[in-house]
């Protein structure tokens, strides 16, 4: 990534979020933006291609909390194009190009007012990928990161389940090995020297890096390019892996896998593949947690006289449970260990909860008792005590 960037492109505003949000809005915000940019969403249209692009940029750098430091840091520094220098640096101006910065103090440098000693060259070499002084070879490029999405039975997430995911990314051509060269045998760009970056004067004796125009950033050039990858070294890779997915998902959660995204360049690491997991529905269980829940339908003796009533569970045999005599409708009971999966591999619990149902054909025989039922408790008034709290009130 080049010094541009981090000095031009504002990745919160990218996002959406104050600088000051916190992870989980980051991710929040994130989330919600890529879903609605992602490519399959988004059938050619390039607008949302370059928007999505953007915000899985943000995301990499906002989203690691190591990065984000360097990048305060590196905005804090050069918010204002130029370098900010400390109280009682003097009104003189100071005409050094950056490379002094971040390659590090050398020589003579590190003692009296002119020295900056390593710490610089510290704190900015990773973020600016910058070699040493004299680095010619060609720097190892990470692969991008990508993003699926997988759908799953409301079964398959409890209980998880390994799919097959087809994947089309940019990889290392096989027809040149990744060279970019029918022969195998790129030159070194002489534009960057091999470094893929260039530095170019911003005013005030200081210099900005970007990657070259030239070689794409890459530091190599094809003398004869490729006919399938037009010497770039990339082409079109499609394919399918199967992707294990963890028992207890939830839905709309993010699963990074690393190392499966873009292979690297350069020797450089793989990227990681990112699946975002849709649940669906299931037409009698819910989920709250690692809690499942049901609704179990009672009549209105089993709920006043009490009893025993069969429950189903997920994937196994039902249980029995007591039903207290006098049990009110919506009353909540919890059969242990039938929910889903946790991480340290235990289970959670099926809530149940009862609802009273009322008979809508009666017999006669079910009339008379219920006649006679009402007589038995026509003294009794269930709503006495709501009209007086309601007239104290």
């Amino acid at each position: 990534m080049s010094t541009k960037d981090f000095v031009e492109k504002d990745y919160y505003k990218v996002l959406g979020v104050p600088k000051d949000a916190t992870e989980a809005e980051i991710k929040k915000a994130y989330r919600k933006l890529a879903r609605e940019f992602h490519p399959d969403a988004n059938k050619s249209d390039a607008k949302a291609e370059g928007r999505f692009k953007e915000v899985s940029e943000a995301n990499d750098v906002l989203g690691d909390p190591k990065k984000r430091k360097e990048y305060d840091e590196a905005r804090a520094l050069f918010g204002n194009g130029g370098f900010r220098p400390g109280p009682g640096a003097g009104g003189g101006s100071f005409n050094f190009d950056l490379g002094d910065l971040f390659g590090g103090a050398q020589g003579g440098q590190q003692g009296g007012a002119g020295g900056f000693g390593g710490g610089l060259g510290d704190v900015f070499g990773g973020l600016f990928n910058r070699g040493g002084p004299g680095t010619t070879r060609t720097q190892p490029r990470r692969g991008q990161d990508i993003e699926s999405e997988v759908t799953l039975s409301f079964t398959e997430a409890v209980d998880g389940a390994t799919v097959p995911l087809r994947m089309s990314s940019q990889a290392p051509c096989k027809a040149c090995s990744g060279t970019g060269d029918k022969n195998g045998t790129p030159r070194v760009c002489p534009t960057c020297v091999g470094t893929g970056q260039v530095s170019r004067g911003s005013g005030g004796g200081f210099s900005l890096t970007d990657p070259c125009v030239d070689c794409k950033g890459r530091g190599l050039i094809a003398q004869d390019p490729c006919d399938v990858c037009k010497g770039s070294g990339r082409a079109k890779s499609s394919r399918t892996m199967q992707v294990r997915i963890p028992a207890g998902v939830a839905d709309n959660q993010r699963i990074r896998l690393r190392g499966k995204g873009t292979p690297g360049e350069q020797g450089g690491p793989a990227g990681d593949l990112y699946v975002v997991v849709h649940v669906d529905a299931h037409p009698v269980f819910g989920r709250k947690g690692d809690n499942l829940t049901i609704a179990v339908p009672v009549t209105f003796a089993e709920a006043a006289l009490g009893g025993e009533v069969k429950v189903p569970t997920l994937g196994g045999p039902p249980v029995t449970l007591k039903l207290p005599a006098g049990t009110p409708n919506g009353r909540t009971m919890r059969a242990r260990g039938k929910g889903a999966v946790r991480k340290d591999g235990s289970r959670g619990d099926l809530l149940v909860t009862v609802e009273v149902t009322v008979p809508q054909d009666l017999s006669d025989t079910a009339r008379e008792s219920l006649e006679t039922y009402r007589e038995a408790t026509a003294g009794e008034d269930p709503r006495a005590e709501l009209f007086k709290a309601a007239k104290g009130a």
